[in-house]
């Protein structure tokens, strides 16, 4: 008799739905933010590749014209070697578990970057365009404001004088 009728399952009943309910939602959820975890760190990994990409182009440019002048003396020139550096030592790929990852601070390094960054504009005198990728929709339309009102504070008189159309005819 104590086989057909279990009175013990009967009092959690409702736990048990419950417990079966969570094990069916913790396995679906952990399906699902698998899958929106990598689209989201294959985003955000490209704005970072992004930023570093602008990063590595400027200082390689700015190093070229250097070696060209013969300017390896000059601080601004230690500043792109330093930068390059660090650039160089971000990582290339993603290691799933890897202990050499884990006292890799990333977030530091990239500050460190944006720093160096700074202090090669700086001392180039260039005004950094600074490329926060969290930030980048804001910084278009911060552009192009300033870009906007520069064009109407400083209106330049044309090269061509522009005269009105005669209404006699044409000109020549």
């Amino acid at each position: 008799m104590s086989d057909i009728f279990d009175l013990e399952s009967l009092v959690h009943l409702e736990q048990s739905f419950y417990d079966a309910g969570y094990s069916d939602g913790f396995a679906h959820g952990r399906i699902h933010g698998l899958i929106e975890g990598r689209a989201l760190g294959r985003e955000k990994g490209y704005e970072m590749w992004e930023e570093l990409g602008f990063y590595e182009g400027f200082a390689l440019m700015w190093q070229a014209l250097y070696s060209a002048q013969g300017k390896e003396d000059d601080r601004a020139f230690h500043h792109i070697k330093h930068l390059l550096e660090l650039i160089s030592q971000f990582p290339r790929i993603n290691p799933s578990s890897s202990d050499s990852s884990s006292d890799l601070d990333i977030p530091k390094l990239f500050r460190q970057i944006r720093s160096r960054y700074k202090a090669l504009c700086s001392s180039l005198g260039v005004r950094p365009s600074l490329r926060s990728s969290s930030d980048t929709q804001d910084a278009e339309r911060a552009v192009e404001d300033e870009l906007d009102a520069a064009a109407n504070v400083n209106q330049k008189p044309s090269f061509w004088k522009l005269e009105p159309a005669n209404s006699e005819g044409m000109s020549f």
